[in-house]
C-alpha cells in the first residue's frame, strides 16, 4: 500500500514556546509554538520528549528544526521536530522578519547539472501561473553548501525555512501563510522578468 505521508522538506521555525499538548496516553507529544501567522503544533519524537519537557519554559523564544510531511489522502501538512533549542535574547533582537517570502535557488555547476535551471524555471512559472509572484522574491545564488542533494532550493517565509521544496508545495505554503485563496491568474508570465 505504501506510506501515506510524503516528505515535503526540512524546516526551521522560530517563535514563542506556548507549552505542550497533553494527550491521555502520552505526555508532551506535541509542542505549541506561536509565530507571526498564528500557532503551530509540532510533533516531538520520543527521544526528545524528556529533554525538551525539562528544559523549555513557556514564553521562551525557541528554534525548531525538523521535517514536514504531507498526508497523501487529506492534504494536511504534519511537522515533526528533529532539534529544539532556545534562542538567546541578543540573537532574537537582531533578526527582523522579511516583508516578502524568499526563494534561493543555487546556480553553481553541480546544481545546474542536476536540474537547478529547470527547477528555477518551474518555480517561476508555477508562481506566475497562480498569481503569487508578487509575494515572493526569487534569487539565483551561489553554492548553498548542500551539493549532495542538488539541485538546492531554500524557501524562506518569515522565520521559517524549508529545503527541497516542490513548486506546488511552495504555492500551498504561500497560500496558507497569507490566508489566501488567490485564484489562478492567467497573465502572460513569459513577458514578466522574475529575478
Amino acid at each position: 500500500m505504501g506510506n501515506k505521508y510524503l516528505k515535503l522538506s526540512e524546516f526551521t521555525i522560530e517563535g514563542k514556546f506556548l507549552g505542550f499538548l497533553q494527550e491521555k496516553r502520552e505526555k508532551n507529544r506535541y509542542l505549541q509554538l506561536q509565530i507571526e501567522s498564528g500557532n503551530v503544533e509540532i510533533k516531538l519524537p520520543k527521544n526528545l520528549r524528556p529533554v525538551v519537557s525539562e528544559s523549555l519554559i513557556p514564553g521562551e523564544e525557541i528554534r525548531v528544526l525538523g521535517i514536514s510531511k504531507l498526508h497523501s489522502q487529506t492534504g494536511k501538512i504534519k511537522l515533526k521536530a528533529q532539534q529544539v533549542s532556545p534562542i538567546s535574547e541578543g540573537e532574537n533582537q537582531k533578526k527582523l522578519a522579511p516583508t516578502k517570502a524568499k526563494i534561493l535557488v543555487c546556480q553553481k555547476s553541480s546544481c545546474r547539472k542536476r536540474g537547478g535551471q529547470g527547477l528555477l524555471s518551474e518555480i517561476e512559472k508555477t508562481l506566475c501561473d497562480r498569481g503569487l509572484e508578487e509575494l515572493v522574491e526569487i534569487k539565483r545564488t551561489g553554492c548553498l553548501k548542500h551539493c549532495n542533494s542538488a539541485p538546492n532550493c531554500v524557501f524562506q517565509v518569515g522565520k521559517k525555512q524549508y529545503r527541497k521544496m516542490h513548486p506546488e508545495a511552495i504555492v500551498n505554503i504561500l497560500l496558507q501563510e497569507n490566508n489566501s485563496t488567490i485564484s489562478q491568474n492567467t497573465n502572460n508570465c513569459a513577458e514578466k522578468n522574475i529575478s
